[in-house]
């Protein structure tokens, strides 16, 4: 399939997708900050430069989109890969999950607790509340996920 879209075309759209202050990273901060939890933004010092570390806890959550983080939930409709120019798209992606997967390591290493918020979670904010509340007030390692 053939990019229905100019060079220039193309490459002004992609520009315009924001890699802070997503529409899901404002659902989960809108939720943490409800919950009267503080925290820092997009902390470079660590890994991945979590979207969101709680230092005290020594936890940090990442909000991903499906697309670029390329969720690996089969029944998640977000994450397909494009008809054209796969040979751009498979190993930049291939590339955006093992760099989650370095940082995570990292992280794991440092002994920071992680929690990867996924986009199309965003749309069940009840339940999205009780898992980031499970999350942030237990110190239970098998409450972390990804």
């Amino acid at each position: 399939m053939v990019d229905t879209l100019t060079a220039e075309a193309r490459s002004e759209r992609m520009g315009r997708i924001r890699q802070k202050d997503t529409k899901p990273e404002m659902i989960v901060r809108r939720l943490v900050h409800g919950m009267g939890y503080r925290y820092r933004l997009h902390d470079r010092r660590l890994p991945g430069s979590p979207d969101l570390v709680f230092r005290s806890r020594q936890k940090v959550i990442f909000v991903h989109g499906c697309f670029w983080h390329q969720h690996p939930d089969p029944s998640c409709k977000l994450v397909r890969m494009p008809k054209s120019r796969q040979d751009f798209w498979g190993p930049k992606l291939e590339g955006n999950r093992k760099r989650d997967e370095r940082s995570s390591a990292m992280l794991d290493r440092e002994g920071w607790r992680q929690m990867v918020v996924w986009e199309c979670e965003c749309r069940h904010e009840e339940q999205l509340r009780n898992t980031l509340r499970d999350f942030l007030e237990n110190d239970d390692a098998d409450h972390a996920r990804d």
